[in-house]
């Protein structure tokens, strides 16, 4: 599977929120806001976005205001 800049982008801010354990408002919405940028979400990008939601659901990461 080949990784995209922007999957590479999104790589980088999701393991900040993972590094963090919480992710606030605006950060999940700079996240979907660079899945979408190119308005291509590619496969990479909707495993990323995926993993994110679990960790969000089952709070491995917290979302916060």
């Amino acid at each position: 599977m080949a990784v995209t800049k922007s999957g590479k982008t999104l790589a980088e801010v999701i393991h900040k929120a993972i590094d963090d354990s919480v992710i606030t408002n605006a950060e999940y919405e700079e996240i979907l806001a660079l899945a979408s940028q190119d308005a291509i979400i590619d496969r990479h990008e909707k495993i990323l976005l995926a993993e994110l939601n679990n960790m969000i659901a089952d709070q491995t990461i917290k979302r916060v205001r």
